[in-house]
């Protein structure tokens, strides 16, 4: 683990993998990548990594979630691309064409990549990761602002929440997603949101939000916001609207935070 200023790029070593950590403003407003420097890339896998991912971009813009393959034998690869739920087809679609085109970029020569975006998470791999719960690794952004009124109690509220939402969000018909919102006060609401991606099923999806949770409570105690993504799961909560259709615009007020990397 480690703690980050995260209006600073970043490239530094992680056991054998590559974190590269952008701003999120200007071009790349990406919340974090994660390329596995372990992997190396050949002709076939370079051309199958860039087959595989216009078939994520183009059935995950409609869909909201797809899973691909291209190639064979020891060239396979395996794609996912993840929407929130919340977000238009045409946000997703938007998110996910800069996701294909930044992670190239990033990950030019490991074939176990993935990037994760404010409304958008891509993944491949030559290895078949599909339906497989993954918590080895996760971002977990924290609002550098503390609650001061009532800490205890709006903790509380939060857990609340965002157990509630764990619930709702693992009830098959929910798909794997679930948001809402409590009052804390007459002056503060609080927002939470829970997504799985739609490769893992109910009983997967619930063990990831809790080890999301568990270690939201851990780090975000007395916060006014924590946003935690692991690779089938993302859960956030915040004192402001930021997901649709309450939030007010495409650009929810993120405020200044801090970068914890969890890894198991």
């Amino acid at each position: 683990m480690a703690l980050l200023n995260p209006n600073v790029t970043h490239l530094l070593p992680l056991l054998l993998i590559t974190l590269f950590l952008f701003t999120c403003n200007g071009e790349d407003d990406s919340l974090g990548y994660l390329c596995n420097e372990d992997t190396s890339t050949n002709a076939k896998i370079s051309a199958n990594i860039d087959a595989v991912l216009p078939k994520l971009v183009s059935k995950a813009s409609s869909l909201g979630h797809f899973v691909a393959t291209s190639g064979g034998g020891r060239d396979k690869v395996y794609g996912l691309a993840q929407c929130r739920g919340d977000i238009s087809k045409a946000d997703c679609s938007g998110c996910l064409h800069k996701a294909a085109e930044l992670i190239r970029q990033a990950c030019r020569d490991q074939p176990d990549s993935r990037i994760w975006r404010d409304h958008c998470f891509l993944r491949y791999n030559i290895e078949n990761f599909i339906g497989k719960i993954d918590t080895s690794f996760g971002y977990l952004y924290v609002n550098v602002k503390n609650v001061t009124y009532q800490p205890n109690n709006f903790n509380k509220a939060v857990s609340s929440l965002m157990n509630k939402v764990k619930s709702e969000a693992v009830v098959p018909k929910n798909k794997g997603i679930s948001k809402g919102l409590t009052k804390f006060s007459s002056s503060v609401t609080v927002y939470g949101l829970v997504q799985c991606t739609g490769d893992i099923g109910s009983a997967s999806c619930g063990k990831c939000v809790n080890k999301a949770l568990s270690n939201i409570s851990k780090y975000c105690t007395n916060r006014k916001g924590c946003n935690l993504m692991y690779s089938n799961c993302f859960v956030r909560y915040e004192v402001y609207p930021f997901y649709f259709p309450e939030a007010t615009n495409s650009t929810a007020p993120v405020g200044a935070t801090f970068l914890i990397m969890l890894e198991d």
